[in-house]
């Protein structure tokens, strides 16, 4: 059996940085999966500027031959860029340095997918009573697109899993919430003039002014009133206008204005009206007064990125089964987002708990602890073991 190391030095070789492809790192893991006689599902995605990216889905049947319940182990394999950092070592290559593996991705988050490659074998040759999936995705670093399109099509390939383990770093803790993410662009649409001829352009920088105010307006309110959950580092959901982009120059009325903003809610939160009182601010009470002054202007608002929050009780079947399998139980929420809530969102009982901290990843020297792999490998040998066991 390949240790999870030697997986690990692997994966992280195959450079997946999100606005690269994942092919190679896929193939890799078809490989070793056909080697054992589990066939994957390759699903991939719409081709962009020659960039190919596939999620992979794989099941291993239950001993009577089922495939529908189970339990899925979930990961992505896209990670941040290494650009602009100060690396000790070759970030895709990993080095071992007082107890750490150091490389990008080693937390974030092919230390999981390398334990759980590191296990294909045994899986494989387990009598399981329930089966396990495996669910390997792209572009989570850039908007869990992959998760979200992978998840979409379960219906249509017949996949019907019970529970889902999101193995992102939590020191193997086992979380139950985590807050839900929402990314949006928002372009303001002026009408450019001489800076000396005000009255005749549309300042678009003007009117996102307006609308960044209102927004810091409403991120206070969000900090005042709540709804509040001490649970979180942060007890109530946050927001800011965080990327802004326009004009040409000084003495020209701006046409163009673009800014990026983002809110992170509690799990317990629906973020629908939320979105629904900023698109009434823009276009009910903004895009008016802009048109007033010039019939061209308007606005433009994106949806760059939407993932659901993560709140599941106590109580849930797999809640019990990660900590049976050596998970630290906790009742503390984070802050950032993952693929768990989209599993859980699709009627799929989910919890995050993975090798290393999260506060380690997209930072230089990234690393993971050999410890900390070594409690991951405990943990998913308990887990097959646990799923041989026949419950009724």
């Amino acid at each position: 059996m390949t240790s999870p190391v030697d997986w690990l030095t692997r994966l992280v070789a195959f450079d997946t940085t999100s606005h690269r492809s994942n092919l190679e790192l896929i193939d890799c893991v078809a490989a070793e999966l056909r080697r054992h006689g589990v066939e994957p599902l390759l699903l991939p995605h719409d081709q962009q500027d020659g960039v190919r990216k596939v999620n992979l889905f794989a099941t291993f049947p239950a001993k009577d031959g089922s495939t529908e319940g189970g339990v899925v182990l979930s990961g992505h394999t896209d990670v941040v860029p290494v650009e602009g950092q100060d690396w000790d070592s070759d970030p895709f290559t990993v080095t071992e340095r007082d107890g750490r593996l150091y490389g990008r991705g080693t937390a974030d988050m092919k230390g999981y997918l390398a334990v759980i490659m590191s296990r294909v074998e045994a899986i494989a040759a387990a009598p399981l009573a329930r089966p396990v999936h495996l669910a390997f995705s792209y572009d989570e670093e850039v908007g869990l697109l992959g998760a979200q399109r992978m998840i979409g099509q379960f219906a249509e390939h017949g996949i019907k899993p019970a529970s889902c383990i999101v193995g992102e770093p939590s020191g193997m803790w086992v979380v139950r919430g985590h807050k839900s993410i929402n990314l949006f662009t928002v372009t303001f649409r002026g009408v450019a003039a001489h800076s000396s001829l005000t009255p005749q352009g549309s300042n678009a920088i003007h009117h996102a002014g307006r609308f960044i105010e209102f927004y810091r307006q409403l991120t206070e309110e969000w900090r005042r009133e709540g709804p509040f959950d001490t649970a979180y580092p942060v007890a109530f959901t946050t927001g800011g206008v965080n990327l802004i982009s326009g004009g040409i120059a000084g003495n020209t009325v701006p046409d163009s204005c673009e800014i990026e903003f983002e809110f992170r809610a509690l799990g317990t939160v629906d973020t629908a009206p939320v979105v629904a009182r900023i698109r009434e601010f823009l276009f009910d009470t903004l895009e008016p007064a802009m048109k007033a002054e010039n019939e061209k202007a308007g606005i433009e608002l994106v949806v760059k990125a939407q993932g659901p929050g993560l709140e599941i009780g106590p109580d849930a079947d797999i809640v019990a089964l990660a900590r049976d399998c050596g998970g630290h139980p906790t009742d503390e929420k984070v802050t950032y987002g993952t693929e768990a809530g989209l599993f859980h969102g699709a009627g799929i009982e989910t919890v995050v708990c993975g090798p290393g901290e999260i506060a380690v990843a997209h930072a230089a020297n990234e690393y993971v602890e050999l410890e900390q792999l070594a409690a991951c490998e405990a943990f998913i040998d308990t887990l097959i073991t646990e799923l041989g066991q026949d419950r009724a």
